[in-house]
This record gives structure tokens, sequence and C-alpha cells, in this order.
């Protein structure tokens, strides 16, 4: 049975796939809506099995298609004051409540109402469907699934559209990012005796404090130009999370925390780990003088590139011409789309919805700019089918 595109936002909203939760009940929703369409999709999974990624082709076994690029996972609401049920979608007053109605489900139900009407068009250029996890986590799910896509030698498109909330604007750039999980080893004492021991807070806010210090020089520069766009227009550290320590009268033992770059394009995110990695060396030196036992650790756990703008893009020369949309747009949040560009692909974003919508408490999209996504890929089927 074809759903209409609201219908399906409502069955996507419906499943809690919060990052830390599977989304394998999803997945298997989606699996089989594409099959009940005749349409053969293809599963990524991660390591332990709990949560995949999802990718489909629809129309001939030819390059020069189009990839409709969205993540499933979708923030907490723990916390967050709702006057609506998170995961029901609710509309009031032309918006459409729910968790993940912005970010992003609005636009992946777009993209899987997109697929009956490529096959009643007869397309002529390939579209493909390409939905992963953990997106809001690090985009740590969509270099798999593209690799899959890669090494399974799926037809090779020429754009990769990210359909995150961009108000339906052309996006040709964002930031790259790098994040840590980092540890400091401490060497409990007396708070009365604290020379003789190591505080790991003490010592991690030694870290946090050069963060302040390299954000404020940062921005004192002058931007390059591949960054002048951006809102900040430069690279910014940051540590949103810590835990640590056991009482007041002991240095800490342990402090954990996440340490996060958001890196302008045209900046070399190698030099900038080798930046950080020296601070850590320098850190623990000073911490090892007094206590051996003392030290620290830094798991990277997410690399996601910059999308850089193209020259001549491909990617950006379609969707302006789908939208009319002539405006220069950057973003300083990262997605798929420079994980896309690294392989090669040519990419772009552009999304309904508002990015200021985005993780909040009544997240919502306005049934206006749903709208304008359903014309958009009308637009686009058709051009397929030229």
């Amino acid at each position: 049975m074809t759903l209409t595109a609201r219908e399906l936002m409502d069955r996507l909203v419906g499943f809690p796939t919060v990052s830390r939760e599977s989304n394998l009940e999803l997945i298997d929703f989606v699996e089989e809506y594409l099959a009940d369409l005749g349409v053969k999709s293809t599963r990524v999974p991660n390591e332990d099995g709990t949560k995949a990624a999802l990718y489909a082709h629809v129309g001939p076994q030819v390059d020069g298609g189009v990839v409709l690029s969205g993540h499933t996972d979708v923030v907490p609401v723990d916390g967050q004051a709702w006057d609506t049920d998170p995961f029901k979608v609710t509309m009031r007053q032309g918006k459409l409540y729910g968790r993940g109605t912005c970010d992003m489900k609005g636009f992946d139900a777009l993209a899987l109402w997109a697929v009956p009407l490529a096959l009643e068009r007869g397309i002529k250029r390939p579209l493909q469907i390409a939905l992963s996890y953990d997106e809001e986590v690090g985009c740590t799910g969509a270099p798999p699934m593209i690799d899959h896509m890669v090494g399974m030698g799926l037809p090779r498109a020429d754009t990769v559209l990210v359909g995150e909330p961009s108000m339906m604007k052309v996006v040709t750039g964002h930031k790259g990012g790098i994040g840590y999980k980092v540890h400091f080893r401490g060497f409990e004492v007396h708070s009365s005796l604290a020379p003789t021991g190591v505080s790991a807070i003490m010592m991690a806010a030694k870290l946090i404090n050069w963060a302040n210090e390299v954000n404020a020089e940062n921005a004192a520069k002058t931007p390059s130009d591949l960054a002048a766009d951006f809102f900040p227009p430069y690279t910014t550290l940051h540590v949103g999370t810590i835990s640590g320590g056991t009482a007041h009268n002991i240095t800490a033992k342990d402090c954990h925390f996440g340490f996060d770059f958001r890196i302008v394009p045209g900046e070399d995110i190698a030099a900038w780990q080798a930046r950080f990695q020296a601070k850590i060396a320098e850190l623990e030196a000073e911490m090892k003088a007094i206590r051996p036992e003392a030290g620290i650790t830094a798991e990277q756990h997410f690399h996601v590139p910059g999308l850089v703008p193209e020259h001549e893009g491909k990617a950006e020369a379609l969707v302006r011409k789908l939208t009319g949309e002539n405006a220069r747009n950057v973003v300083s949040y990262g997605t798929e789309a420079g994980q896309f560009q690294e392989r090669g692909y040519s990419a772009v974003i552009c999304g309904p919805g508002d990015i200021a919508q985005a993780h909040q408490p009544n997240e919502y999209i306005t049934v206006e700019q749903f709208q304008q996504g359903e014309a958009f890929m009308r637009r686009l089927v058709d051009m397929l089918a030229e």
C-alpha cells in the first residue's frame, strides 16, 4: 500500500529511535514498505547488530542519479517539557509537532514518498535512498553505509542531497568536527595534602581552560575566505559534559568529559588533532612528575569532515535549478554531506524545516515547509524522468 508523505512521517516519528536505542523497528518498516513497492533495499548493520543503515536503488542501473540521504536517529526528550506526545505527530495551527518532524524524519518521509512517484514516472536516471543511524552522536553510521554503497558497485550518483532542515535553502558548506572521550586519572590523597596527590578534576580544568584560550585566539584572527561565511567564522573547541571526583576533601581520582572541535573548511583536521595531543602530553607529563600512576587517555569517537563548497559542483547546480535559490549559504553544524564528499560524491544540503527547531521541546515543522518539500520531490522526479 502506498502511503502519503504525511502518513509516512506519522509512521517514522512513531518509532522512538533515540540514538541510545535501536532503530531496527524503523528499518524493518522501511524495508517492508519498499519491498511492497517492488524495491529491494540493503541493510548495513552496526557491529553488534542492534542498529542498521539502509540504502535502496530505484530506476535503471546507470550512473548519474541522485541520492536522498537522511538519518533515522533523533535526540532524547528526557527533561524536556513537551505539550504533546513527542512520538506522535500532532498538528496545531499549521505546525506538525513531534520528535524528528524537523530533524529529520520529515525529510526521510518525503524521500520514501518519492519512490512510488519515481516508479510511476519511469525515471531515466536513478533515485537512491540512504538512511543512516547515529548521526546525532557523531555521524558514525554513515561511513560504513557509504563504503558499502561504493564497494557493492551501486551505480554512482551525480548528486547527494542531504535533507537536513535548511528551510529549503541550498547549503554548500559546513564545518567539520572531531570529538574525544577524555579521561584524566589522578591520585587520591586528603585535600589537606593536595601537593602530594594529583587532582584529575583540577588538571582537567587546565585542558578546558586551554579550550577557552584557543577560542579567544581564533576569534581574534581575521577569518579566511572559506571561513568568512560561517557563524562564528572560526574553529571552536567545546566541553559539554563532565563528571568526576569522590568527595570534597579528596583529590579527584577520575575526571571524564567530552572534548569537541568544530573546524572551519580549509583548516587541517590532522593539525588540530596534533595540537590537542601535544597539550595532552604536556599535562600528562606534569601529572606524572607528581605521581607516575596518573595519566590521561583521549579516545577519538567521531570524525566528521567538513563540507567544502565545490567549484561548479553537480549537486549544487541541480538543487539550485530545482529550488531557484541562488544565495550563498553555509552552516556551522556537521552532517553526512562531508562524508559523502570525502568519498568522491558531489554533495549539498537542502531540506524542509528550520534548524532552530531541531532538538527543542515541542519540535515542529510547518505544514508549509513540508508542502514545499513535497513540491521539491515532484520536481526532482520530473527531472529524473527527462
